[in-house]
């Protein structure tokens, strides 16, 4: 049984798995198994796996005939993994060579259950900038829901807005399993796995070392236009009403559906103007129209007040809670060139 099992998804990735790959392979703590999940590649991508596999007995390959998505490639690896901690790596990104050591005495020092880190944000033209987790320290029950499970509850609008990366953290395959904790969905899947896993963990150790390397992709799937994001929302929200419900949230965050309501709207008007979406630009203005008048976000528009957060998402939302469609649509069109 080795002491961590590294789980990758891998999808058209040919340009990027060999470098991920070899950024496991060269870390000065041995002790891992690398799991590397073809999502149905039809690149080079398998052929790559199954070489670096054949070159190092601790990597193993799974092929799926059929893409089905990062959710149910990570699900795969969970049932999988053989470790006794899993950490997730995306294939475009890669781990600084003393990452997992660093991780592992940090877990095993502190006597954490769970250990996470900062990560360097890297930007196609080489800006480099470090991204905290928190701040350096042992987080108990109490401080683990203070500083992770609420804030991705319910503060999901004033900047800097905590995000929901997977890839920062040593999990305890104990919990994961204890509390069947899994991946569902293609978009703010990684939130709600935190959030459940965070209100399972006992104690969390976080070093400030920026300990992976996080390449921004503007070709990446969150950059991509979604036509069914309305449907893949609403199933998000209401896997988080029952993760609230569950675990006693409620009064947390007396506002947390206005909040995620209203992030998820701000995602869904950007997602309407983005490029490749097919619909006129006159078909894009309605659409939005009609999101911000269905009951769920109508409520939130007129219950809460979005403060703090970038100005250009202050921008939108005064656009939107003015009613002011047509110089929304006609912003959007000058940013987007459409």
């Amino acid at each position: 049984m080795p002491s961590i099992s590294v789980i990758v998804p891998v999808y058209q990735a040919e340009a990027y798995l060999k470098k991920c790959v070899e950024s496991v392979v060269k870390q000065t703590f041995s002790d891992w198994e690398l799991l590397l999940v073809d999502d149905g590649c039809t690149d080079g991508s398998p052929a790559i796996c199954d070489a670096c596999a054949a070159e190092d007995d601790r990597i193993r390959v799974f092929h799926r005939k059929k893409n089905a998505g990062v959710s149910e490639a990570r699900n795969l690896g969970l049932r999988e993994a053989r470790g006794e901690y899993i950490a997730f790596l995306d294939v475009d990104d890669r781990y600084e060579f003393r990452a997992l050591e660093t991780l592992w005495c940090l877990r095993e020092q502190a006597g954490a259950d769970t250990v996470g880190c900062a990560h360097l944000n890297l930007a196609p033209g080489g800006a480099k900038s470090v991204e905290r987790l928190l701040p350096a320290g042992v987080y108990d029950r109490q401080g683990i829901r203070e500083g992770i499970v609420y804030p991705l509850l319910g503060d999901r609008l004033t900047a800097p807005v905590f995000n929901g990366f997977i890839w920062r953290y040593l999990f305890s395959a104990r919990i994961l399993r204890r509390a069947h904790i899994t991946f569902e969905g293609a978009y703010l899947e990684d939130e709600l796995f935190l959030m459940e896993y965070f209100c399972n963990a006992e104690k969390l150790a976080v070093t400030e070392q920026p300990l992976y390397r996080y390449f921004l992709n503007p070709s990446s799937a969150t950059h991509q236009y979604m036509k069914d994001f309305r449907q893949v929302f609403a199933r998000f929200m209401e896997r988080k009403e029952d993760l609230v419900g569950r675990y006693g949230l409620e009064e947390a965050r007396p506002l947390w559906r206005e909040n995620t309501n209203w992030a998820g709207l701000l995602i869904a008007v950007g997602n309407e103007y983005a490029k490749g979406n097919p619909k006129s630009i006159r078909q894009r203005q309605t659409a939005v129209k009609e999101l911000c008048r269905s009951p769920e976000m109508a409520r939130a528009i007129s219950a809460l007040d979005p403060q703090g957060m970038t100005p250009n998402k202050q921008m939108v939302a005064r656009l939107i809670r003015g009613g002011h469609f047509f110089v929304l649509t006609q912003m959007y069109r000058l940013k987007n060139r459409i």
